[in-house]
């Protein structure tokens, strides 16, 4: 069973593109919330990240802050592992 992919992140964000392009490359369906204008989505990303900064990634219960891809692949080949 994969994980769910959510990420946080502004149009403008030029590593939240990074993150979308190579979730899009390896096939990785996920989940995008703009908080660039959705006072309610910046309010629950800083509860789960404690960081104001995007992106903010979620892969299933794990917060990722920043485009991190070495901790995304960790994360992704967790979920491939279960």
């Amino acid at each position: 069973m994969s994980k769910t992919v959510k990420i946080y992140s502004t149009p403008h964000c030029v590593y939240c593109k990074m993150a979308k392009e190579y979730f899009e490359k390896r096939g990785i369906a996920y989940t995008e919330v703009d908080v660039s204008e959705n006072e309610s989505a910046q309010q629950e990303m800083i509860a789960k990240s404690h960081q104001m900064g995007v992106p903010v990634i979620e892969v299933g219960d794990e917060v990722v802050v920043g485009w991190n891809r070495m901790e995304i692949d960790r994360l992704l080949e967790e979920t491939s592992a279960e």
